[in-house]
């Protein structure tokens, strides 16, 4: 299933260290990217370009404290992953809870990385998220999934993708679940060797009805096919900077 990017990846590795300007450049390109698609799938109306000049630190007229603080926090949250994966460490429930606490840091500051402890129902899905008096145990059940023998067997896409898709299904926040579900899915795919992916806000559709389909049907081949796409995108951007050196 995974050959093809499988092939890339190691192409990749062993074009490795790649120059510390290009490894610069593609982050910022990686990370102004994530940052606008991830927020613009949540309903954040700054286009790319004023994405941009946030992270420069500029103000955007017209556009709300919210929108800008989405983007900084959204910054500081992938800062966040890094500093995980360069470490190696475990994910945690905690780990979560940061990476939460950053996505909505001045935003809701009563529910930034605190589990929900109110019902909430999820817009044009089907699938209802557990009630809050279940949501640590659902949470723990998770991360002990994550730790099993067979799972750290599975192949990093898959992993990235079922822990992104059972964690947004028991949706433990208030809001920012689905920030912090794309960051979860690329702390997985980089902790591997991978770069990280970005969903497209023009695969918003395509997104929702796989993760639906996933919490309805007990049945993730569509959304690990669209993370496994997204995967090789970001695998050829970075084989193409090697094209460029030879």
């Amino acid at each position: 299933m995974f050959n093809q990017i499988d092939g890339k990846k190691a192409l990749l590795d062993a074009n490795r260290p790649l120059p510390k300007y290009t490894v610069k450049s593609l982050r910022e390109k990686l990370l102004l990217e994530w940052t606008y698609n991830t927020n613009a799938i949540e309903g954040n109306t700054l286009t790319i370009n004023e994405t941009k000049v946030v992270l420069e630190g500029i103000t955007v007229g017209g556009k709300t404290l919210r929108e800008h603080l989405e983007v900084i926090n959204h910054r500081d949250a992938i800062t966040y992953v890094e500093e995980i994966v360069q470490k190696g460490e475990p994910l945690s429930e905690w780990q979560i809870k940061n990476i939460h606490r950053l996505v909505l840091k001045g935003i809701d500051d009563e529910y930034a990385g605190v589990y929900r402890d109110q019902q909430v129902f999820i817009s044009g899905a089907n699938h209802i998220p557990p009630t809050p008096i279940l949501i640590k145990e659902e949470m723990e059940e998770l991360m002990e999934w994550y730790g099993l023998e067979k799972t750290k067997i599975m192949h990093p896409v898959t992993r990235g993708a079922m822990l992104h898709a059972e964690f947004v299904g028991i949706h433990p926040f208030i809001d920012g679940n689905g920030r912090t579900s794309r960051l979860l899915l690329n702390l997985e795919l980089m902790k591997n060797g991978f770069p990280p992916i970005v969903i497209k806000v023009q695969n918003r559709l395509a997104y929702y009805e796989a993760l639906d389909k996933a919490h309805t049907q007990n049945e993730y081949d569509d959304f690990i096919q669209l993370v496994e796409t997204e995967v090789e995108d970001s695998l050829d951007l970075y084989l193409s900077a090697i094209d460029k050196r030879v």
